[in-house]
């Protein structure tokens, strides 16, 4: 990584005081730390995370509620021997700052810098790397078991056999089935005979502890952890079953009460997790002990840790923002206050969300779908305008498809409102539930293309390719917010089957609105200026890209290009890509999608229809066959080789 071997010169703290955080490098210098010196050190750390990411923006609110739980995890455990896998990655800014990555925060989420989530070939201390939520525990027992069938299969047993591993994962992530599905995979895993043990934390930053019952069940809950009572509670079920059935079955109930009564969550005990909680998660004097106990013992399974946080705890304006400053730009350390962007034209994402609104206030039948993100899609403010026609699911993608299709069955109209990145895991629903069916589910597909700071993750970069090969599809892509609003009114009109608009993030072109937007026919391109020799055909809002490489051509060569909005993937304009076949000497595709997708079909019709047998040269511009790392939007496109210097640099070299 460039800037990854320098130091960090700024001080990201408020003032030149020294810390105890400044003689902290890697989680080892944390072993000799005292329990009151682990409290200072997590208020440091929050200072330092807080100054950090003022400078350059990021995932603020999730970090700032996991500060004391990353330093115990740290202080009690042996990493990187023991793993610790952040699920998602927005709460691992202290984790970073606590494993020698504290002088390169500077760099957090820009180009050659730290990744904004934990990444496997940015540090050893990053077992798994994780973007998308509810993978944890998944990775987490695939390390338990090889870890188990290293103990099995080696001699090395001592040393594989104390190897923890820890999986922390937040409430919004539990609600995806995913994690349930590696819940009760773990609740039932062994190991010749033994059960596989495996340590989920549950950081939950939407409950709290009432304060009479807190002291008590603070006090119960170090007693539940600790080794004495795990091994008396093994002994009694053991007892328990050689019971004849009926007092077997009082018994267990008798216990099941028992736990309740603790605080204990019945769920968790009956997929076969040892359930532990709710721990106070920035109470170090609680959290500590019942980490030690639980890291001491020698309990086999899988146990589940719940700990109550609070997101943005520690800075008044987090902790009073309406999202707990969860996502920010840079920001002012004192009010909180975030930096503007320059005016500008609007988003697409607000048009594509006051377009639909629009319509649904004619077309009652219009309901709109979200997997988690209301703000991020827009759907926040569909939500404002029609409360009951708005389904947040949960982060549930693949639910939330199967959910629109039963909608669409009788007369309904839903928008499945997703980021392309997330919508890749609902990829099967998508092809059984909906396009077998040829249901009318509409697929509003957020953040198609590159999406700078956010990295590989996120990137949409694979949907054109992914659904153009599904029959009975329609794929649209606006190439201005115009176009968008062009083509919410013909999704909203189109009843034949499945469709899907793909627009990306960021602003629009500035172009000026159409007062009524118009339908526009199925498979229907336009020309935008003619002229002769070279055709460039985008897909999407590259098209500004094609005019300015048609500008460069004008002033360099004199010569006049064609340029063509093909707006459908998927029926192609055949039509007018004979014609541009047939009347020029080359033809070059534009995409801000993978290899397989627009590019792909343009040019599998070209050949099947002997429309390149006469010399026609056609070249595809895509993605780069990478998965490209966070810089912003401007400099990964130029990396891709999709501006309109390398459009008009290959349209030379055609001539």
């Amino acid at each position: 990584m460039r800037q990854a071997q320098q130091k960090h010169t700024e001080n990201t703290q408020d003032n030149e005081t020294e810390t105890l955080l400044d003689s902290i490098e890697f989680p080892s210098d944390i072993k000799s730390l005292n329990d009151q010196d682990l409290i200072q050190l997590s208020d440091d750390v929050r200072r330092y995370m807080i100054g950090s990411v003022s400078k350059t923006g990021g995932h603020l609110g999730a970090g700032l509620g996991v500060v004391e739980l990353s330093v115990a995890l740290h202080a009690v455990f042996d990493t990187p021997k023991d793993r610790i896998i952040w699920d998602v990655g927005h709460q691992a800014y202290p984790h970073k700052i606590l494993t020698g990555r504290k002088d390169q925060m500077h760099t957090l989420r820009q180009g050659g810098g730290l990744s904004g989530f934990t990444k496997r070939s940015e540090s050893e201390y990053d077992p798994f790397g994780a973007a998308h939520s509810s993978t944890s525990i998944s990775a987490g027992l695939g390390m338990a078991v090889a870890r188990d069938l290293s103990v099995l299969l080696d001699d090395n047993e001592e040393e594989q056999q104390r190897k923890h591993v820890i999986a922390v994962i937040g409430d919004g992530a539990m609600s995806a089935g995913m994690a349930y599905e590696a819940m009760n995979n773990a609740g039932a895993q062994t190991i010749a005979g033994k059960k596989s043990r495996l340590i989920v934390i549950l950081n939950d930053n939407e409950m709290s502890i009432a304060p009479p019952v807190g002291a008590m069940s603070r006090h119960l809950t170090k007693i539940v952890s600790s080794k004495p009572y795990i091994t008396a509670r093994e002994l009694g079920k053991r007892i328990t079953d050689i019971l004849p059935p009926p007092l077997r079955h009082v018994a267990k109930r008798a216990e099941e009460s028992a736990r309740m009564a603790l605080g204990s969550g019945t769920m968790f005990e009956e997929m076969g997790f040892y359930y532990i909680g709710p721990v106070d998660g920035h109470n170090l004097e609680h959290l500590l002990p019942i980490l030690r106990n639980i890291r001491d013992s020698d309990h086999e399974g899988p146990i589940l840790v719940h700990v109550i946080t609070q997101k943005g705890k520690g800075y008044i304006p987090a902790e009073n923002s309406k999202d707990k400053m969860h996502g920010v730009k840079k920001f002012d350390v004192v009010t909180g206050t975030q930096a503007k962007g320059k005016a500008g034209a609007p988003s697409y994402t607000n048009i594509y969300a006051e377009a639909l609104i629009a319509h649904a206030h004619k077309d009652t039948k219009i309901v709109g779908i979200t997997a988690a993100m209301p703000t991020g899609t827009g759907m926040d403010a569909f939500e404002k305008a029609f409360p009951d026609r708005t389904f947040d699911v949960g982060i549930a993608e693949q639910h939330a498809v199967t959910f629109a299709a039963g909608l669409a069955t009788e007369g309904y109209k839903p928008f499945v409102t997703i980021y392309s990145t997330f919508l890749q895991r609902a990829y099967d629903q998508v092809v059984h539930d909906v396009a077998i069916q040829n249901l009318p589910v509409r697929f509003a597909i957020d953040r198609a293309g590159l999406v700078g700071a956010d990295g590989q993750t996120h990137a949409g970069s694979f949907d054109i390719a992914y659904l153009g090969c599904l029959p009975n599809f329609v794929i649209m892509a606006p190439a201005d917010e115009a176009e968008l609003m062009h083509m919410v009114a013909t999704a909203v009109d189109y009843n034949d089957g499945p469709i899907a608009l793909r627009y990306p993030r960021g602003e629009g072109t500035g172009v000026i609105l159409p007062e009524t937007p118009k339908i526009i026919p199925i498979g229907k391109g336009r020309i935008i200026q003619k002229g002769k020799k070279i055709a460039l055909l985008s897909f999407g809002t590259r098209l500004e890209e094609c005019k300015g490489a048609a500008a460069i051509l004008k002033g360099k060569l004199g010569l006049d290009i064609t340029i063509a909005d093909a707006r459908f993937a998927k029926p192609l304009d055949t039509d007018m890509i004979n014609q541009l076949a047939k009347n020029h000497d080359a033809l070059i595709t534009i995409e801000e999608g993978s290899r397989g997708g627009f590019g792909t079909y343009v040019l599998e019709h070209l050949s099947n229809h002997g429309l390149m047998d006469k010399g026609l040269k056609v070249r595809t511009m895509t993605l780069p066959d990478t998965f490209q790392d966070h810089d912003t939007p401007s400099a990964q496109y130029d990396e891709a080789g999709l501006t309109a210097q390398h459009i008009a640099t290959l349209a030379s070299s055609l001539i």
